[in-house]
């Protein structure tokens, strides 16, 4: 049986990038029946996003900005659907997003965002905030 996720990732891919046109179509294709975004869309982001990486990196290119825009939209209403950055949550940002070892700035104002927007946070969100933000500093400096 045909595999219809890689097909779509590969139709998606096919020119290398997620433009504003393939973000439309994700908006629409995503949602399920209550108007929200679930589990198994964000996974498809996740490696829908994995791959344009991949490619933008192979070609010295950045991920167009309506991707990260809609990228980043889904994982924090995923995030904070109820308003409070779980252990578990934490757990999948560590697995997800700094998977790599390396907070790109996307990433980073993902987690500024949801820094602020969270009515509550576990205590390893702190502490991990605390690093990457210790860690942006100094190489700024």
């Amino acid at each position: 049986m045909a595999d219809f996720r890689k097909l779509a990732m590969a139709a998606i891919m096919a020119d290398g990038k997620v433009d504003e046109v393939e973000v439309k179509v994700l908006q629409k294709g995503l949602k399920s029946e209550d108007g929200s975004y679930g589990n198994e869309a964000l996974k498809f982001l996740i490696e829908l996003r994995e791959a344009a990486q991949k490619k933008a990196k192979a070609t010295a290119s950045t991920l167009t900005e309506s991707f990260e825009k809609f990228f980043f939209k889904v994982m924090t209403d995923i995030v904070l659907k109820d308003s409070h950055i779980s252990e578990r949550e934490v757990g999948f940002l560590k697995d997800h997003l700094l998977a790599d070892g390396k907070i790109d700035e996307g990433e980073w104002k993902f987690l500024e965002t949801i820094n602020k927007k969270a009515k509550s946070k576990h205590a390893s969100f702190e502490e991990m905030y605390k690093t990457i933000e210790a860690k942006r500093a100094k190489m700024k400096k």
